[in-house]
Parts: structure tokens; sequence; C-alpha cells
């Protein structure tokens, strides 16, 4: 993660944290320090926090080409989250990979697993570094916990939204403790925990990083868990989005592309940094999203459906040329068929030439941040939030929509509507966040997902689509490691 890897090995020196561990949810010495000796002092914690960011980076799959137990971390998330929503899907039907977009994923599928066990991983490296916040000095005691919390509510709202109850491990445990590690709870008592967890974060984190947990991203993810949870709260998630507004410190870039490419930007609130070039520190995302001239190890990844194509062409507006491109005969259609991702093209890319588009030096090696917060999400969720269950005509919500409206070439006063929809919101934000993993999850909140991936699977001849197929299967790994503790979901 950049500045933070260096840190992370400058400190840690003989302290070693594996991504690489035979039991993701064994919370034992194999997979997580928990020696009396260790975390003894502020810079032991803080490279403890460091250690947690690297099980949310992951491991990028060219440098650990085996598909199961090396923490992906986010890496693998789109075939979780845009794979399941009617944005992409995969080049072809062959392998795991393929089976997200067809809605087929079973409890054995590799890439399900994997996250999983990584969001897990998240966890209990957080745990682990709060049994030792004691040892922390009064001046960052509050800040270190803050900044454990967030990550471990982040991994958690992930895994709830995904699998539905999920174990809730708040400490670290024993091996004696396999009930704790292996029952599943409740979702509204995860949220409560997650909420309880961010909390800590908007009362003790400033905004002096944007690749590290922030106060600002604690607001905007607990605004994104008020409007999800099972009981809403948008009176809450309101204040938090227009506390965020209010606050100044962040605002639209005025070229969409440079969203992407100048990082750290002034509209991202929370990011995942890469080090290009750098094997243990790179992703290999961005060379997965190509096909045409294929960079990565798969045919093509995160292929665009051409109904998001066709919402582009009538709404994207400027954003349209940074978020795809078609290549080849494609290109020349109305409506491309299997357009590629753009907003994380390789450093050295060069795609002017349709026929040939090329992709610079180690596409597969890249360093393009992976963006969780931005500004733009917050300015939607204010809307989203004051809209609550209906429709508005609230002109703060309006103005805060069509800030990014207009940002996107669209005019501040012919194109302004009376009374915001739900549907106007979604289309919104589907072309705006585009390939950045909140489709499927905006669709689930909104309360529309059945509706519009049902028909999305029946048009695509997705004949394994159901309701069920909203929750991914529990992985049967962790089910089999439980001798039966851990059950299923409906399948």
């Amino acid at each position: 993660m950049k500045y933070i890897k260096i840190l992370f090995f400058a400190i840690t020196g003989a302290i070693f944290v594996s991504c690489d561990t035979d039991e993701f949810l064994n919370p034992l010495p194999d997979s997580a320090i928990v020696a009396d000796t260790f975390f003894q002092n502020d810079e032991d914690l803080l490279a403890g926090i460091i250690g947690i960011y690297d099980a949310v980076q992951g491991v990028n799959e060219n440098t650990e080409s085996n598909s199961t137990r090396f923490n992906r971390g986010v890496q693998l998330e789109y075939l979780l989250t845009e794979h399941r929503s009617d944005n992409t899907r995969s080049k072809t039907l062959e392998g795991s990979r393929a089976d997200f977009h067809r809605y087929i994923v079973e409890p054995d599928n590799i890439q399900s697993e994997d996250y999983y066990q990584s969001m897990y991983e998240i966890i209990f490296r957080a745990n682990n570094v709060l049994q030792y916040i004691g040892n922390a000095s009064a001046d960052n005691a509050n800040k270190f916990t803050a900044e454990a919390k967030f990550l471990r509510a982040f991994a958690y709202f992930n895994l709830v939204r995904l699998y539905g109850a999920v174990p809730l491990v708040t400490r670290v445990v024993t091996s004696d403790e396999k009930e704790l590690l292996f029952t599943r709870v409740a979702e509204g008592t995860i949220y409560e925990q997650i909420v309880l967890d961010l909390k800590d974060g908007v009362s003790y984190l400033d905004n002096t990083n944007k690749a590290r947990a922030s106060k600002a991203a604690a607001q905007a993810l607990l605004a994104k868990v008020y409007l999800t949870q099972p009981t809403r709260n948008y009176a809450g998630a309101k204040t938090l989005c227009e506390s965020i507004i209010n606050g100044g410190e962040f605002s639209l870039e005025s070229n969409f592309q440079n969203i992407f490419y100048n990082e750290l930007n002034d509209e991202i609130i929370f990011a995942i940094q890469y080090v290009a070039g750098n094997p243990s520190e790179s992703q290999g995302f961005s060379s997965e999203f190509t096909s045409y001239n294929r960079q990565g190890r798969q045919d093509g990844l995160n292929i665009v459906n051409p109904n998001l194509a066709s919402d582009f062409i009538s709404n994207g507006g400027n954003r349209t040329a940074s978020s795809y491109a078609a290549y080849g005969d494609d290109a020349n259609l109305p409506i491309p068929e299997d357009a590629e991702v753009i907003k994380f093209l390789p450093a050295g890319s060069d795609i002017s030439n349709t026929n040939l588009p090329t992709y610079g030096d180690g596409p597969s090696n890249a360093g393009n941040d992976w963006i969780i917060l931005r500004y733009a999400d917050v300015l939607l969720m204010h809307a989203e939030a004051t809209m609550a269950d209906g429709d508005t005509a609230d002109a703060n919500a309006i103005n805060s929509f069509m800030e990014v409206r207009v940002r996107a070439g669209f005019d501040a006063s012919a194109d302004r509507p009376t009374v915001l929809t739900k549907s106007e919101l979604l289309l919104e934000r589907r072309v705006e966040l585009a390939f950045e993993n909140h489709r499927f999850f905006d669709l689930l909140r909104l309360g529309v997902a059945h509706d519009v991936l049902g028909n999305h699977a029946a048009l695509k001849g997705y004949t394994s689509y159901n309701i069920r197929r909203l929750l991914l299967p529990i992985p049967s790994r962790e089910i089999n490691l439980s001798d039966g503790l851990l059950t299923q979901n409906p399948q």
C-alpha cells in the first residue's frame, strides 16, 4: 500500500504477519500473532494495524497462482458483486469465475471461499490488535482502537450483505471455543456490532489519511450501514452525509477520469493502495479486465453487459468515455456487446487504436488503487437518505443528485428533476459508480434486487436464478471445519 507498506516493513523487522495460512478462520498462532510478548507499545500496535490493511489489500494472483487460501482480499470482490448484478459478466462460461454471473455459485466455489476467509482474516487481525490496545500510549489508544474497529466493521459489512447471518467474533478465541467460531448470528446483531465499531471511528479518527481509516470514511460507511440495516436509519444517514458535505474537505474532481488516475485526489475518502511492478504489493485485476488483447490469466472478466452500455449511452454523459471501451468489430456496434472496463487501465496503456490496444509493461502487476469510498457516493447517499422510502422534491437532495450529474456534463437547470425518484437515483448510481462494486448492494438496499436481477437472468437465459441466489452459500470447507455447527443458506 505504497507509503503504508514501506512503514510496515520499516517498523516490524522480524515480525511476520502472513497472508498465506492453512486456516483463515483459525485464530491460533499459525494465522495470528497472539504471544504475550507482542504488541507491547505504539510501534508494535501500528505494525499490527498495518497488517490488517495488508489483509484487505490481498495477494495478487500473479504472485501466488494457487487458487485457494491465499487471501486475495478485495482483489476478487468484483466477482461476488458486479458479476452478480446486471452490470458485468465473464467473457466465457468456463471455470468457477463464470458461475457468479450465471447465479450457479455452489458452496465449493474457490473464489467465494477465498473472499469469505479473507474477510475473517481482517477480522481476526483486528481482534488481535484490540487484545493489546492497553499497551498503547494515552495519545494513541483511542485512535488505534477506532482504526482496528473500522476495518473489522468493513469486513463484517461485506460478509453480512453477501452471506447473511455469519459467526460474530469480536475477540481472540482459544482452540476450545469452536462454538463461538462457527455459530451463525442474526443479521440484526451483526449490524449492531458494525454500528458500534464505526461510531468509534466517527469519534476518534481524523481526516489526515485517505489510504487508512478516517473520520469521514467512518461517517460514510456508517451512513451506508444505516441505509442498509434491517431497520433503516435514514435520519442518521442524512446527518452523517451532511457532516461530510458541510465539512468542505472533499469535492468532486472536475475531470471524471482523474478520479482513477490521480490517486488519493480530493474526491477520495478511502482507497486501498497498490504498487505497480512490485509483485508483493501489486494487483492483477487491471489485467483481468482486458479481453480483446488479453493481458490477464483469464479470457476476460468484468465484461460490460449491453444493457449497462445502453444506460451509459443515454445517461453517462462524459463519464462514458472513461468507463468502458469497445474494440475491433464491437467498436462499430451502436451498443457494444463485449466492452471492457477502463477505469483501471494499467500504467502505460494506450487504447486509442481500437484494433490493437496496448497495456504497457507488467499489466498483471498493476498499481491502480481500489477505491472503496468517494465523495460522489456520499452525495448520492445524501439524496437517498433524504428520500427515505419514497420519492422527494426536497431541494437539498436534488442539489446533491445534480452535483454529480452536472460534473458528468448535464445541464444544471434543463436536466434538473422536480421530483427525484428511486429509479432515477439507481440509474445515476449505476453509471457513476459502475465497476466499483456498488450495483449489487444498491439493488439490495433499495429493495429491487429480485425484480431487476430476475428480469436480467430471464433475458440472458440464466435459468438457475431464484431469489435465494441473492445470498451466497456458506463455503462448504468452513462447514466441514465446524463439524456441523455452521449451517448452510437455503439453495
